[in-house]
């Protein structure tokens, strides 16, 4: 997590702004904005703010990299 505040993904807060998805990933901010809409991304929408559910975001990373545990 280059540039990251955060050390793993245990320290991350329940729920993740689009760009702390982005310094997570190690993605630019419009990167991330890209990324949230994409279909099968695991997104919260609450108004107009998106959020990302971090267990959500860890299985979905473990599914895209191919360690399904």
């Amino acid at each position: 997590m280059k540039n990251c505040k955060y050390n793993s993904f245990e320290e991350l807060p329940l729920m993740l702004s689009v760009p702390d998805v982005a310094a997570v990933l190690g993605i630019s901010r419009a990167g991330a904005y890209e990324l949230v809409k994409e279909k099968g991304f695991p997104t919260l929408t609450i108004g107009s703010r998106i959020l990302v559910p971090r267990d959500k975001l860890v299985k979905w990373i473990d599914v895209k990299s191919g360690s399904r545990t």
